[in-house]
């Protein structure tokens, strides 16, 4: 039976927990786990299912809420026991109206109730600090928005429910279809979503979740040197997704402003050389962290590079920044991956972006 906080809060460009447990079960190895690039935290959570010791990190608050809440869970009754005190608490919480730049966009996603809810949860959950309250917003990350006319445990009117589509394009796109925010109670939605994610019981061991740049790993976690066995891991992919705009009302609730980031950053996932660069500064950052011998799982995208060309670089990158030999292990494999879900709310058509699976043994 799949766990199921593996699905906590459904998230863009994810690999699923049975290619973790393929790998697992492959190797030889029994150290730390270990993935620089956690995301929603699949590695980690399924190494711990697998009592295996794990161990990630990630740039981005909503992937280290997500894994983070998987990877150190509270129990059941905390759980509830705060939703509670949460309840009491929003009740002198006075409805707010939607203010600002994007109050059109919130005052056609959420319910003015509902949205007062949220803003409470938003403003009272201490997620970073607190492994109650981080379990709380990732419950609140994974039914902030989604397909409402199919499932009553999402809060806002329809969307995706992997990424937050921009908000000229959201209000364009309810005032076209005539759809207005549903009312949900999010209290009553945390408790039944609480009662619905315990029903499989948290692993025995615990994982350890960081916000921080891959680059600096090791000094990230220094109780790791030489310790990681097994990589599993996959990088952002080249020229695919921009997380920051597909991520900005998650973001948004875990405290950040509510804009939408169009700037392109650095340019290291959209510019093939500076994205191999980024990869190696990436490698340099985790290599104290591996132990003598160590297998890494790289499952790689992108919608340009052809698998030859991905493992020609790959494979330099992983030499030069772990100084290390490098020997490809097992069958490349090649397949086509598609955001099928946020394809069909946008009503465009799916381009191909290939994902290329490789394995290596450093020593």
């Amino acid at each position: 039976m799949r766990h199921r906080f593996h699905s906590i809060c459904p998230y863009f460009a994810m690999f699923p927990e049975s290619f973790v447990a393929k790998h697992l079960a492959a190797t030889k190895f029994n150290g730390v786990v270990f993935d620089p690039f956690c995301g929603r935290g699949t590695t980690i959570f399924e190494s711990l299912i697998q009592e295996r010791d794990a161990a990630g990190c990630d740039i981005h608050p909503v992937a280290v809420c997500v894994s983070g809440a998987k990877s150190d869970p509270p129990t059941r009754q905390e759980v509830l026991e705060r939703l509670s005190r949460l309840e009491e608490d929003s009740a002198s919480f006075h409805d707010i109206e939607p203010e600002g730049e994007l109050s059109e966009f919130f005052s056609l996603c959420f319910d003015l109730d509902t949205y007062t809810q949220v803003q409470f949860l938003r403003q009272s959950l201490s997620w970073r600090n607190d492994r109650t309250d981080r379990f709380i917003a990732a419950l609140c990350l994974g039914a902030l928005h989604g397909e409402s006319h199919r499932s009553p445990n999402y809060f806002s009117n329809r969307m995706p429910r992997t990424i937050s589509t921009k908000p000229g394009y959201s209000i364009r796109w309810w005032r076209k279809n005539g759809y207005r925010p549903p009312y949900r109670d999010a209290f009553r939605i945390l408790r039944h979503m609480t009662d619905y994610r315990f029903r499989t019981p948290p692993p025995r061991g615990r994982g350890t979740v960081a916000m921080s740049d891959a680059r600096r790993a090791a000094s990230t976690f220094p109780e790791l040197l030489e310790s990681v066995t097994d990589v599993i891991t996959s990088p952002p992919y080249l020229d695919t997704t921009n997380y920051h705009e597909d991520q900005w009302l998650r973001l948004w609730f875990l405290g950040g402003d509510a804009i939408v980031n169009h700037a392109g950053g650095d340019g290291r996932h959209y510019n093939a050389i500076k994205y191999w660069t980024f990869l190696t500064e990436a490698w340099t950052g985790l290599a104290p962290l591996l132990a003598q011998e160590a297998r890494m799982v790289v499952r790689i995208g992108s919608g340009k590079l052809a698998r030859e060309e991905v493992r020609k670089e790959l494979t330099s990158s992983l030499e030069c920044g772990t100084n290390r030999s490098v020997e490809l292990i097992g069958a490349e494999i090649s397949s086509t991956a598609v955001s099928t879900q946020a394809n069909a709310f946008r009503g465009s058509k799916p381009s191909p972006k290939l994902e290329h699976d490789f394995c290596f043994l450093l020593t």
